[in-house]
């Protein structure tokens, strides 16, 4: 378990873990604006196998609207990043990084900001397990 992430698992495939998180997300007023397949990328440019692992960069506009207001340079930090990786179970864990994190770098002033998020994306991770 990590300090920096939401996280749950799923005892299901990558690919059918994929669907729900999209679709939980999307209850929560995210959407998913890039999609980077680590596991194709390590095979294609360096022959290397890890298994499945994908990274969502999910965005809820009203929240990251609001972020950009406080300070602009948040952009660093968008999208949310979900990051999807089977395990040695065959499960898949699914990790949301903390959007706590906004905190310590930009300061108290996203801290409103970061609580929603927060609600928001540990929310779409309960939905997940229910």
């Amino acid at each position: 378990m990590s300090e920096n992430a939401i996280m749950v698992t799923l005892p299901v495939s990558l690919a059918e873990a994929e669907v729900r998180v999209r679709d939980a997300l999307k209850e929560e007023g995210f959407g998913v604006l890039t999609e980077i397949d680590v596991e194709a990328t390590m095979r294609e440019k360096l022959g290397e196998e890890v298994g499945p692992y994908k990274i969502l960069g999910a965005c809820n506009p009203p929240l990251a609207h609001r972020a950009i207001g406080v300070d602009r340079e948040i952009g660093l930090m968008l999208p949310c990043n979900v990051l999807l990786r089977a395990n040695d179970d065959g499960d898949t864990e699914v990790l949301a990084a903390d959007p706590s994190a906004m905190v310590i770098l930009f300061g108290d002033a996203m801290r409103d900001v970061a609580k929603d998020a927060r609600t928001k994306l540990a929310a779409a991770m309960e939905r997940l397990t229910s």
